[in-house]
């Protein structure tokens, strides 16, 4: 059983099937938007740089970890040990004690942390590595999955092999929802589906009432073409992995903050990220943002399929797109940026 389904708090034994339904909605919404946030990610770096790039989920995973840090050293605190010495540094800058729907001001800070830290890390991985190689788009993919690699060695070499948590107190439900609808929904998630809300509506508006994100659609469509036009292509491939960075370590963070953060937290969930972006239509940001939608209902809705246990749920949402690609081959919206 996952995390979200344990999350829903429910007793399957205890309900009918209908009965379940609005909460697995509100399951789905929440993992949904984790998937969205890694497909969006996946989908740019595909539309521009013209490569699938393994190294995506544990982007994901970086951005947990620097919110994890950046969160304790907002809040409690964090300590480092010094290489090739014993000295041992405390690293602290405390926050303002304000809650925001039940969760600390560290943990806002430590989000923006681990979006600012993969960022940085995706564009120097691009500058160091994939730049320098010049290869075609299978040379690329295959080098992404040595990047993945060695992304999460790094991980478990500073953070161990263990499980760790945001030290997020333990919530109840929001009333309103559970004497409105019925359903088990905690500040926690409410944060995430209005986060997430907003980087969706923020990178649209990117897109599509700024120059950059018109030089951005342009480079999408016809990178040689955009070149010739004075568009400075690599200013935007640098905006480009900087925008897929950050969300793809708000979509680890998420994840993080719902179940556990480990260093395969991203890698785990990599193939249901690739699956969205596939089902919404290869280098499609819009699509991708559909596909994850459906990819992430299709997964939580795994209970009301008479007699399919949830332990298939990946399988399912794998299922449903490759029926919906037997019907729409080249995705839901198989179109550039």
């Amino acid at each position: 059983m996952s995390a979200f389904h344990e999350h829903a708090l429910l007793q399957p034994a205890q309900v009918g099937v209908l009965d379940q339904l609005p909460q697995l909605l509100a399951n789905g919404l929440v993992f949904s938007c984790i998937i969205i946030l890694g497909a969006i990610g996946l989908s740019l770096i595909y539309s521009i740089a013209d490569f699938a790039n393994f190294a995506h989920g544990d982007t994901m995973t970086v951005g947990a970890f620097g919110a994890f840090v950046g969160a304790a050293v907002f809040g409690s605190g964090f300590t480092i040990v010094v290489p090739f010495t014993a000295a041992v540094v405390d690293l602290r800058v405390p926050a303002p004690d304000i809650v925001l729907f039940e969760l600390p001001l560290s943990l806002y800070l430590g989000l923006l942390v681990g979006m600012a830290i993969a960022a940085c890390v995706v564009v120097v991985t691009e500058r160091l590595v994939y730049k320098p190689l010049n290869a075609g788009s299978i040379e690329l993919l295959i080098t992404s999955i040595g990047v993945a690699l060695a992304y999460r060695a790094l991980m478990q070499m500073a953070f161990g092999a263990e499980q760790r948590t945001y030290q997020i107190s333990r919530q109840g439900r929001i009333a309103l929802f559970d004497a409105a609808l019925g359903i088990a929904v905690t500040p926690r998630d409410l944060v995430v589906v209005v986060l997430t809300g907003v980087l969706v509506v923020g990178l649209h508006a990117l897109l599509q009432y700024t120059t950059l994100g018109r030089k951005m659609r342009a480079t999408a469509d016809n990178p040689n073409l955009a070149r010739v036009s004075g568009i400075r292509t690599n200013e935007v491939i640098l905006a480009m992995w900087v925008i897929g960075g950050a969300l793809a370590a708000a979509g680890g963070v998420f994840l993080g903050i719902d179940t556990l953060v480990r260093p395969r937290m991203g890698f785990d969930i990599l193939l249901v990220v690739f699956a969205a972006v596939i089902l919404g239509g290869i280098g499609s940001v819009y699509g991708a943002m559909i596909g994850g939608l459906v990819i992430g209902m299709a997964h939580e809705l795994t209970p009301v399929i008479p007699f399919v246990p949830v332990e298939y749920a990946p399988a399912v949402a794998f299922a449903l797109m490759v029926l919906i690609l037997l019907v729409r081959p080249q995705g839901i919206r198989g179109e550039s940026v």
